[in-house]
Order: C-alpha cells, then structure tokens, then sequence
C-alpha cells in the first residue's frame, strides 16, 4: 500500500496587507482572508485524495499572532483532519518562532510538531514502513546549517525529511538554517520537504527535494498560481510528485499598450480585452491584477490627469469580467514625438523640465524625504513599510514620487482645456 502525503508550507495565517490599496475594502477582505481559504482547500484536498499524512514545513503563522479566531479556525481544520485519520507532520519556521499562538494551541495526538531535537516518528501504511524526520529551531534567526542535526536515514524504510531552509539563499527571503541541496541529496532520505521559498521548485538529483512554494500569494510580489504538492511512495519506494493548485487569489500583472488611441472609450476597449484574456487564463478563483498602461498615446496627458476615473473604469471592466479585481493602476506613457518638447517654446513642456530638474535637485530631495519620514513616523506600525524597508528603498519611493508629482502638474496644465 502506498503512503500518500500532501506537502506545504509558508502558509503565514492573517498575515497582514503589505501594499494592497485600502480605498477598495472589498478586496481588503478578500486578500485579508485569502491565506485561511487557501489552508480550507489544502485540508479539502487532503480528504478528497484520502491521503495518509499532511506535512507542513514551516510557517503555518506569519508572526506575532495573539487572535482567538484564528486559533478557532485552525483548530476547526486540524480536527477535520483528525476525524478523517489524516496525520499532520509539522515544523515551526522563522515565522513560527515569534507566534505565541504556536505555544498556546493544543493539537490532538494525530498531529506532530518536532521539537528542537530530532526525534523520528514511525508512520506505517500497510507494508510499508515511514520515517518522518522533523526539527524546528525555537528563535526567528538560524545562521547556520540544521542538516547536521538530522539523524541517519533509517534502514528498511522510507525516511521523510522536513526542513525550513533558506537553501543557499533567495532574493526577498531572510537566511534561514542555510545548506546545500547536494547535501540533501546525499543525506540518504528518500523525500525532502522543505519550506521558507515562496517559490515552488523541485530540486533534482538522487532523491527527491522539493520547496513547493506557498499555497496563497500575498501581493503582486508573490504572483502566479500558488499550489501544493502530492506525493504518492510506493510499495518500491519510488517517489511520484504531483502539484495541485490551492490559491484562491492570484495576483497576476497585466500590460497594456494603448499605442495610437485617440479616444477614452479605445483605451478602456483595450484594457477591457485584456483582462478578459487574463481571466480566461487564470485558474485561481479570483485575478487580482496590477494593470500597467504603455505607449504612446495623445490621450497620455489626459489618462495622467484623470487616472481616477479611468482607474474606476478598469475595476467597473473587472467587475464584468467577472471574479477580476484591480490592485494597482501603473502608468507609463508618453504623448506623440510632436507634443514634447524638442527645443520649441513650449511654454508648459519648459515649466516640466525645470520641475524635473528641481525635483533631482539634493536640496528639494532632502526636504521631501524628510517630509515622508514625518508621515511614517506619523502611522500605525503596519502602515510604515509604503516607501520602502530600507535607505535604497526610500530613494526609489522618492524617485517615484517626485517624477509623478511632476507629471501630475504638467499633465493637469496639458490637458486642462480638454474633455
């Protein structure tokens, strides 16, 4: 008999909205509540493959979380598991570490969460003998390599191993017990189930490593399908690997080039095709789409101008489209060659070069940068990370903000006599 089990990890529960736009309360409450939709269908997925075991490496929390309702919604889920026979197999991450609800919350004896030391635990399926390996570390930081901690593979049976792992590092996720996947391979374990990579990949070699991603992105940062893994060990000990599809939300980002419009009702055509298209390809039950309008247009001035109605056009669009949202409305346009300015006196077009100039000026970034330090330390905790987490990150912001100030004033001026 087979030992069948599905994998996850970085589910991060109530993690909180990093760059959604909060004018839209609608789609707050649908990405507020995305990441426990995604768990429901992870445990509606585990009773409708009747799997033996569900393996969570890491991060089931995303942090410091003391709510009572999201400890009843998961003790809701887990005993939905329980009374289906299901196992659950898991180990705390980075995230985890700082969760007091990871302290408090009692679990039925059906599910395992390891402990500092690596202790096996015997999982039998018919005939077939299976070690599950698991270690958390009990603080958010791990510098080092946990791998030396895991026990030998046991002899005569399947060994699975669960590690949170930042392997040997990603772009946008913190080092976490670092370590080689050669290593993995060679460590003797049949299948590896790891977590902290928000992306999903399958390691090849000689066993079977696995970072299958998160089953529910968070922002446009985390876009794509989200999943998780099945994995069916056979009688013979081959592994077979499966991903199923779990998010509920997809984030998804959509160009636009409105190149040779002349008209309103052509530009909102366009975008109106275009998220049908997307929609048409997204599997997930919602698009959260960020939509980018390019090109060249004589409609340029007047889009910049009144990007808050052709904003609410595109999210009216959404609605049509059906189950389709709009995050985020970015702007990249630039009138006909014959409307900048090219040494002609332009009166409007020599105002926006001059604010352009100003605005890189070290003096006037200085001011601005420290109005938007004011307005930061002005906000709630949560509110804080708008420009950036870092120095680099603020200049970027500042960049931004300056040059779209600018465009802004130029555009108004420009298109000011226009309908």
């Amino acid at each position: 008999m087979a030992f069948r089990f599905i994998h996850t990890a970085d589910i991060h529960l109530d993690s909180p909205l990093r760059s959604l736009a909060m004018r839209n309360p609608d789609l707050a409450e649908l990405v507020g509540d995305a990441s426990r939709q995604a768990f429901v269908s992870v445990v509606d997925l585990c009773l409708a493959e009747r799997v033996d075991a569900l393996v969570i490496a890491g991060d089931l929390y995303d942090g410091d979380q003391t709510s009572m309702k999201t400890a009843r919604f998961l003790a809701l889920q887990i005993t939905r598991l329980h009374q289906a026979g299901v196992r659950v197999f898991m180990i705390r991450g980075n995230h985890d570490a700082m969760s007091r609800i990871t302290k408090q919350l009692v679990f039925p004896e059906t599910v395992t969460i390891f402990g500092g030391r690596a202790q096996p635990v015997l999982q039998s399926a018919g005939g077939l003998d299976v070690m599950v390996h698991g270690l958390s570390f009990a603080s958010p930081k791990a510098p080092e390599s946990l791998l030396p901690k895991y026990v030998a593979p046991r002899e005569g049976a399947v060994n699975v191993g669960i590690m949170h792992t930042s392997l040997a590092g990603s772009p946008g996720h913190d080092v976490y017990a670092p370590c080689n996947v050669a290593d993995l391979h060679g460590h003797g374990f049949d299948y590896w189930a790891l977590g902290h990579i928000h992306v999903r990949k399958v390691h090849p070699g000689a066993r079977t490593v696995v970072m299958p991603g998160m089953p529910q992105g968070r922002d446009i940062n985390e876009a794509g399908e989200k999943s998780v893994t099945l994995v069916t060990i056979s009688d013979d000990r081959t592994v077979a690997i499966e991903e199923r599809l779990t998010s509920v939300a997809q984030f998804e980002r959509i160009n636009v080039d409105l190149t040779g419009t002349l008209e309103w009702p052509e530009a909102v055509g366009r975008i109106r095709s275009s998220l049908e298209e997307n929609r048409a390809s997204v599997r997930s039950r919602h698009a959260v789409v960020r939509l980018g309008l390019t090109g060249t247009s004589p409609l340029s001035w007047k889009i910049i101008r009144d990007r808050d109605l052709l904003l609410g056009e595109a999210e009216q669009a959404a609605e049509q489209v059906g189950d389709a949202w709009i995050e985020k409305l970015e702007l990249d346009l630039a009138p006909p060659n014959s409307d900048t300015f090219d040494g002609v006196a332009d009166p409007v077009l020599e105002l926006a070069q001059s604010m352009h100039t100003v605005a890189r000026s070290e003096a006037f970034r200085a001011e601005a940068k420290a109005l938007v330090m004011k307005t930061i330390g002005d906000l709630p905790p949560d509110a804080r990370d708008f420009a950036g987490k870092d120095e680099a990150a603020l200049d970027v912001f500042l960049d931004g903000a300056l040059a779209r100030g600018a465009d802004l004033v130029t555009a108004r001026l420009k298109a000011g006599g226009q309908q």
